[in-house]
């Protein structure tokens, strides 16, 4: 009998560390508060975030927000180095404009520019935003986030079931 509950307790234990490994090195769960990514990404959705992930122009990202009370979710909008500028609602970076095929005409009306004219990023920053600009706190008022604050790349919606999968820039 105490063979047994030690074999239990061994299998119980290693599976704990690989846990514990995987959450703190690989990928952790989280779940998206508020309408910032909308409609990309909604209040409630649990997400995966991997660490491992290289961060790239228009990644989903996770970090840890400036006032270090709670992490954000949002798209990297600019790389170090970057000159970003928003002009008539339109994103340039490096003098070239981009087609933001995330953002619906809804959400782009008379957004950005109360906010922002425009910045060159710093090295180790990023400048990000959230998807529904009209209800966004980021880097147009927050400024750019330093990498330490990077959690993760969000890779996968696991709830709600409907709308399962990977989540793509």
């Amino acid at each position: 009998m105490l063979k047994e509950i030690m074999s239990w307790l061994y299998a119980i234990l290693i599976a704990l560390v690989i846990v514990i490994l995987v959450r703190g090195f690989i990928v952790t769960p989280s779940v998206v508060k508020g309408d910032s990514m909308q409609p990309n990404l909604y209040d409630g959705d649990r997400i995966i975030i991997s660490k491992l992930s290289s961060i790239n122009r228009f990644d989903e990202i996770a970090f840890v927000a400036p006032n270090g009370e709670d992490n954000y979710v949002k798209r990297v909008i600019g790389l170090p180095g970057d000159e970003i500028e928003i002009i008539n609602d339109t994103l340039y970076i490096n003098d070239v404009a981009y087609d933001e095929n995330y953002l619906t005409e809804i959400q782009t009306d008379e957004v950005s520019v109360r906010y922002f004219s425009s910045a060159k990023i710093p090295e180790d920053t990023y400048f990000v935003m959230g998807d529904n600009r009209k209800h966004s706190y980021d880097s147009r008022e927050f400024g750019v986030i330093h990498e330490d604050s990077i959690i993760g790349e969000v890779v996968f919606r696991i709830w709600p079931l409907d709308s399962i999968g990977a989540v793509s820039p």
